[in-house]
């Protein structure tokens, strides 16, 4: 019985590998969840690079990657996924947007063509399958493992994960716009009593006011939402480039004594819900 949530990639927008954003990291988007033997990837930002280097190193030679979207932030470490690479590795990709660009596997396979790209998916000599779904879908990763999903506001669309297994759950929220003042009904519906959600803080209230429909939000909404949801913890994720150590740290600060259940994600950061 596991439930362990680890984060390789928390930042948005762009990777910024710098000394000044060391101490909370500059990949971008990629977590994994070790649940019941299983192993999900929630999107493939740069972060993906280190953890498919950890992957192989632990032997493991199955995954499930499951994109919220796919902007580049969110997919374009998966060229350098070096278990991709590996004839016995099985990896599923899965994604809830792409039916109207013509499926996930179309996609995946566009960011890796000419001029983008010099080594096509077909060089990924793994086994691997894709499946489109409907965001607001919910299915069986495994007989004890329960996934459910949401539409989440962004442009071109996004998706939004909840993972449920042994009395446990855990949401992965990003990226996603909120209406101030109206919460957003499709994500209390999905965080509702859970032990940890995983949201999309890539603002500040006042740095909202000049970014709206740029499809993103805020830790001070992340936090209303997940009090209002009885929400065990919340990660504050999805950073902006610009918002360097010194700054994290000073949003930290006052986040937690805002609401002692929130915390901002770092990389390599391990949290254990079981």
């Amino acid at each position: 019985m596991t439930f362990e949530v680890k984060f390789w990639g928390v930042r948005g927008s762009v990777a910024c590998p710098s000394p000044r954003h060391i101490g909370f990291g500059g990949n971008t988007s990629c977590v994994e969840v070790d649940v019941g033997g299983e192993v999900i990837i929630f999107d493939a930002g740069t972060g993906i690079r280190n953890l498919g280097n950890s992957l192989m190193e632990r032997g493991l030679d199955r995954a499930t990657l499951m994109l919220s979207h796919t902007h580049w932030d969110h997919i374009n470490g998966f060229p350098f996924f070096v278990p991709a690479f590996m004839p016995t590795m099985s990896l599923c990709i899965m994604a809830g947007q792409s039916q109207d660009q013509g499926g996930i596997e179309r996609v995946m396979s566009g960011q890796m063509s000419q001029p983008f790209f010099p080594i096509p998916m077909e060089a990924m000599r793994g086994k691997l399958s894709f499946q489109d779904f409907e965001a607001g879908d919910s299915f069986d990763l495994a007989p004890d493992i329960r996934i459910r999903t949401a539409a989440l506001n962004h442009p071109n669309g996004a998706t939004g994960y909840r993972v449920e297994y042994q009395g446990k759950s855990m949401c992965y929220v990003t990226d996603t716009e909120h209406v101030p003042g109206k919460a957003d009904k499709n994500i209390l519906n999905l965080i509702q009593d859970a032990d940890l959600v995983i949201y999309d803080s890539t603002y500040t209230e006042e740095e909202f006011v000049e970014k709206v429909g740029w499809g993103h939000s805020t830790w001070e909404e992340g936090m209303r939402l997940c009090q209002s949801a009885n929400v065990g913890s919340l990660a504050i994720f999805h950073h902006d480039p610009t918002h360097e150590d010194d700054f994290m740290e000073a949003l930290e600060q006052e986040a937690r004594q805002r609401w002692e259940k929130c915390f901002v994600a770092r990389e390599n950061m391990s949290i254990n819900l079981m």
